[in-house]
């Protein structure tokens, strides 16, 4: 799944396992991949959320 956010473009993918869904979100450009793990019951858009803002933030850890 892609997700556009503002002019960003991130690769979302969920694995379910059990009651938790692991989600891992990557920069195309660089290869970076981070994941979060949450509950199946969340929706996907809160986990894509959650798991974009992540790679946001070590994206511009690493810029600085």
């Amino acid at each position: 799944m892609k997700m556009n956010d503002e002019s960003d473009s991130f690769i979302v993918e969920f694995i379910q396992i059990g009651t938790s869904v692991k989600v891992s979100a990557v920069d195309p450009v660089s290869g970076r991949e981070v994941s979060i793990v949450g509950p199946a019951t969340a929706t996907r858009d809160y986990l894509s959320r959650v798991a974009v803002n992540k790679l946001k933030y070590v994206l511009s850890k690493e810029k600085s």
